[in-house]
């Protein structure tokens, strides 16, 4: 699950028009943006095993404190209350970006195969395993992004060129890197994975950049 994620941070949107698209996008990708950096750290990991799974051979065998349930409905509270903290925002956006991040687990859950955890230490995996059809997982990607790109679009309007080519860009490089995962080769080795994937952080700020130049329509 890729876009289906951002495609949950564009309609956010909706939701808490005052926030930042880029905070959303941290919320809801925020297992993914802590992911690689404990996997670099030696504190989760996985390996690379070719046809695990149609989409990715990806083989996530343990990342508790990224993925699972429990942490992160922790990490939901703690971003929600120190966006609270720093912005004085109404507590409605602090829920909704604890919402967020929650709901990667909840996306993940439909795309993964059983490697989901539900909290650190416990050994019941869950994954409805949507990867092993290649049909239907661009078909409720691209579902999601088309819908949420949509609530974003009728949600905001662009102040200038910025906040019109700056989004169409966006939007496109994030379907084109979907495609690109899905069709790609494998990856070479685990570090080929994990350093591009802190280059998400990127599109953090490439939403704060955007959203800077677009307002709430009236």
């Amino acid at each position: 699950m890729l876009i289906g994620h951002y495609a949950v941070g564009l309609a956010g949107k909706r939701l808490v028009p005052s926030v930042s698209l880029g905070a959303l996008f941290l919320a809801c990708q925020w297992a993914d943006l802590l992911w690689p950096t404990l996997v670099l750290a030696g504190v989760e990991h996985f390996t690379i095993r070719p046809g695990i799974t149609a989409v990715t051979p990806l083989d996530f065998q343990y990342y508790p404190y990224s993925h699972s349930l429990l942490a992160l409905l922790v990490w939901g509270i703690l971003i929600g209350l120190i966006y609270r903290a720093v912005t004085g925002s109404p507590w409605r956006a602090a829920v909704v970006l604890a919402a967020l991040v929650l709901s990667h687990w909840v996306l993940d859950l439909i795309v993964h195969r059983p490697d989901l955890p539900v909290a650190p230490g416990l050994t019941p995996r869950l994954g409805l395993g949507l990867w092993n059809s290649i049909p239907a997982t661009l078909a409720v990607e691209f579902g999601l992004y088309v819908a949420g790109s949509w609530l974003y679009l009728k949600t905001t309007v662009a102040r200038d060129r910025i906040g019109s080519i700056g989004l169409w860009a966006l939007l496109l490089f994030l379907a084109l890197v979907e495609v690109a995962n899905i069709f790609g080769p494998p990856p070479p080795s685990v570090t080929a994975v994990v350093i591009p994937a802190e280059a998400l952080w990127l599109l953090v700020v490439w939403g704060y950049w955007v959203d800077q130049h677009r307002q709430q329509r009236v």
